[in-house]
């Protein structure tokens, strides 16, 4: 790839407003938004939604927790239930003795309206109720408060010559026959083709896109295939995914966090999404967060997340 191709594809990720770069970074391949002119736009849409018959009922009394989530997105979802917001979404219908009921849908652009926002055929039902896992304050939907934080890691494939390297920084100052070999993943979004700029390092950038378009595989299967290859040599990837890849090759990869900075943030909190006149369901969901935080801490701890401590904000209403 060029370096006046490379420039370019970064100038499109920094266009995004900071706002805009947080809810299409913050969950790597899921949950993409339109450039930020649009994004106002569309927020405003969502705030004024109609409301459904259903948005009066008590969410307690249903009989279904009703789940919008991508069935192949590992590790948050699956339809072999087997991600991390699966087990959440479990554990809490089981304490509100209900059964878990999911609307699947591949996460790319359009997927908040064509799930939450979407009615059943010519009925005022929606095909499901709550996103388990959002960005905390995104546009498209009321958030709950946030139930975990993580970072951006930098993972590096062992065995390639890379193993000394025990802070990002490291690679800024490598011997030039060094840094040329250099491979590293660089997305057309997110903080870390970013950092790779402010660092000289894009023209040690492999570019690819941060939605795969591959129904077989998503964002975290698709690398962890590329460094397994030899194709690329590390990554900056958003936490949960890099410890998805921890995960299927435990002594493969080793993990370093990225540190935000006044310049460049690279931790972001993450809520659950609901429809903005739920406001029953978005207080139920904020009472389940606060007493079962420390299963939630759990669950995501197996699941290899780096987790980072919940900064104390104002009570969510």
């Amino acid at each position: 790839m060029s370096f006046a191709k490379k420039t370019q594809t970064l100038l499109s990720v920094l266009a995004f407003s900071s706002l805009a770069a947080c809810q299409t970074a913050e969950k790597a391949n899921t949950l993409e938004q339109p450039a930020a002119t649009e994004i106002s736009k569309d927020a405003e849409a969502a705030k004024i939604i109609k409301k459904p018959s259903t948005t009066n009922k008590n969410p307690r009394d249903e009989k279904k927790f009703r789940v919008c989530a991508d069935p192949l997105n590992p590790p948050y979802s699956s339809k072999k239930l087997d991600g991390f917001e699966n087990k959440i979404a479990s554990l809490f219908a089981k304490q509100l003795g209900q059964e878990v009921e999911y609307y699947w849908f591949p996460q790319r652009i359009g997927f908040v309206r064509n799930t939450l926002k979407s009615t059943i055929g010519d009925t005022q039902e929606f095909k499901c109720d709550v996103i388990m896992g959002v960005p905390s304050g995104f546009d498209f939907t009321a958030t709950t408060k946030p139930y975990y934080r993580s970072s951006y890691v930098l993972l590096i494939a062992k065995g390639r010559g890379w193993d000394n390297i025990t802070i990002p920084e490291q690679l800024r100052s490598l011997p030039l026959a060094k840094q040329a070999s250099l491979k590293i993943a660089m997305f057309d979004r997110g903080p870390g083709t970013a950092w790779l700029q402010k660092s000289g390092l894009l023209e040690q950038g492999v570019p690819y896109q941060t939605m795969t378009g591959d129904s077989d595989n998503n964002t975290a299967m698709m690398i962890d295939k590329e460094l397994q290859a030899g194709n690329i040599d590390m990554v900056i990837l958003w936490g949960p995914m890099a410890g998805y890849l921890m995960t299927q090759h435990p002594d493969a990869y080793k993990l370093i966090p990225m540190k935000s900075s006044l310049n460049m943030k690279f931790d972001y909190s993450m809520s659950m999404g609901v429809r903005y006149p739920d406001k029953q369901r978005k207080a139920l969901l904020n009472d389940l967060i606060t007493k079962n935080q420390q299963a939630i801490n759990k669950i995501l701890e197996s699941y290899h997340v780096p987790l980072l401590p919940i900064p104390e904000k104002k009570k969510h209403i």
